[in-house]
């Protein structure tokens, strides 16, 4: 084996090609990668005694094409570039930039993320680019390795996806100068990973497992130091169901008694309803908004979607205690479930607008890649749409038995106009505004204020207000790189993949996970 080289890593977070083939990069994003800088906490200053140096995008907030020209060789080091979150509606944007790449001369390629984890892309092996199928403290030690002193096998991982402990590195921040590319320098954090549920179109526990694994409490607290001695201001714990972390009474008492002091946002499942200490806990701590999976307000319709742990009848009491411990909600609905029709979503819209959760979002139900229900769908010949590009929540991409693609679409953008108007939100944020003052006032307003205002924009122009930030810029488009994606990969648009089947390690570990799902 050669002696290792110098080593440039370039870990970038690809964006989507839009509906009229532009990539989608933005003025200001709304909050940076968390992979991007969980990877680049992962890698060290040298490999085998070669120098190691890391360069981190987030091509959503670049408005400029300069980082392209990392894209390429350089004569006095090896390159590795690590395609990084790559989910399906990115994969062709990540295979455009790996084409570009190895064309420029760049010597290694890898892309990971939900889609490599979860979907079968044997096709696209030994064409130029590794695919990482596993969690990337699995994996990454030798793929930085390979890339220093040889050459990228063509997969990595896959006979494990995740692991069965947590123990990763304290995180290092985004400079000032990144974090002045987003709305507000925001930060994510993940104490924990996976989730005990089984809701059949979420790609999540494809990509984490049942099991709810938890990284060590003052790894957590030390991110957060070095957060805030970064600048940052806000935090997101982007852990699915944080209610469900075990460890998250102590990371939050934890946090108080240091007087941590930094707003964040959790997501929790709706039966955080039944954890009053908890969220009193997280008010003191500094949560100034807690992102809930409601999805619908039929019981019929979450249980055919095995969402089975909502009761619709609970949500009031989730406002009502959040309300009282000065937390703002948002509710994230799913329109289009099969048994739906334009009156079941409007009744929805008119349940929502009663509750009146400070925030709301809305999704066309997305059969995504990877999960069972778009295994289902594809089974059934019911999915529509070829191009990958589409499968982002917001694009109509399967056969509804009720509802046209048109009207279907028109309906997500009416949920917007309406439960966003100018009334409703000087309302929403009267209500936050009484709330006694604390430091977590100025993040809930802005929450509260800035999503409405993306709502009402994006109502007008018909995309959606989660689209990655504000001021979009038009800079280059797919087919600047159709002649690279035919000859590299050798098609105009990716097959539609079948879903990658679990290990026998992982379906072991999934089975002695210690569920506790209340139906």
């Amino acid at each position: 084996m050669a002696p290792p080289r110098p080593l440039r890593v370039v870990i970038l977070k690809p964006s989507k090609y839009a509906a009229d083939g532009f990539v989608e990069r933005f003025r200001r994003g709304f909050m940076p990668n968390s992979t991007l800088v969980h990877l680049a906490s992962l890698t060290p200053e040298a490999i085998r005694g070669a120098p190691c140096e890391v360069v981190t995008i987030d091509e959503y907030v670049h408005g400029d094409l300069v980082y392209l020209d990392l894209l390429r060789a350089d004569p006095a080091r090896s390159t590795l570039l690590a395609l990084v979150g790559v989910q399906s509606h990115q994969l062709h944007r990540a295979l455009d930039l790996a084409a570009l790449a190895r064309f420029r001369g760049v010597e290694h390629c890898v892309l990971g993320g939900p889609h490599p984890m979860t979907c079968d892309t044997s096709e696209l092996h030994g064409r130029g680019a590794a695919f990482a199928l596993s969690e990337a403290e699995l994996v990454w030690p030798a793929i930085l390795d390979d890339a220093s002193s040889g050459e990228l096998a063509p997969v990595y991982g896959g006979d494990r996806r995740w692991q069965e402990r947590l123990d990763p590195p304290v995180l290092v921040p985004p400079a000032r100068r990144d974090l002045r590319r987003y709305a507000a320098p925001f930060l994510g954090i993940y104490p924990a990973r996976g989730c005990p549920y089984a809701c059949n179109f979420c790609s999540v526990i494809k990509i984490a497992g049942h099991q709810v694994r938890g990284q060590p409490v003052e790894t957590t607290l030390a991110s957060l130091r070095a957060a805030r001695a970064a600048g940052v201001r806000y935090v997101i714990f982007t852990s699915d169901n944080f209610n469900k972390y075990p460890e998250a009474r102590a990371l939050l008492e934890a946090m108080i008694e240091e007087r941590v002091r930094l707003p964040f946002f959790a997501q929790c499942d709706t039966q955080v309803e039944r954890q009053e200490e908890l969220l009193a806990l997280l008010a003191r701590a500094g949560c100034f908004q807690i992102f809930v999976g409601a999805e619908s307000f039929s019981r019929a319709a979450l249980r055919s979607a095995h969402k089975v742990h909502n009761h619709p009848e609970r949500y009031a009491r989730i406002l009502e205690l959040c309300r009282g411990l000065g937390i703002t909600t948002h509710f994230s609905n799913i329109l289009g479930f099969p048994a739906d029709t334009e009156e079941t979503i409007l009744g929805h819209l008119a349940k929502l607008e009663e509750l009146d959760p400070e925030v709301a979002s809305f999704y066309l139900l997305t059969p995504i890649p990877g999960t069972d229900q778009y295994d289902e769908l594809r089974a059934a010949g019911r999915i529509t749409e070829r191009n990958l590009d589409r499968f982002d929540g917001t694009c109509v991409t399967w056969r509804h038995p009720e509802l046209s693609a048109e009207r279907w679409r028109e309906l997500l953008f009416r949920c917007y106009r309406e439960y966003y108007r100018p009334v409703r939100v000087a309302r929403r944020l009267a209500r936050t505004a009484r709330a006694r003052p604390d430091f977590r006032t100025r993040g809930k307003l802005a929450s509260v204020a800035g999503y409405a205002v993306q709502a009402r924009l994006a109502a007008r122009t018909g995309d959606h207000p989660m689209a990655g930030g504000i001021g979009r810029v038009r800079r280059d488009r797919a087919s600047d790189y159709a002649h690279l994606r035919r000859r590299t990969w050798g098609f105009d648009l990716a097959p539609l993949p079948a879903n990658l089947a679990l290990s026998a390690a992982d379906e072991e570990l999934n089975r002695h996970a210690k569920l506790r799902v209340v139906g």
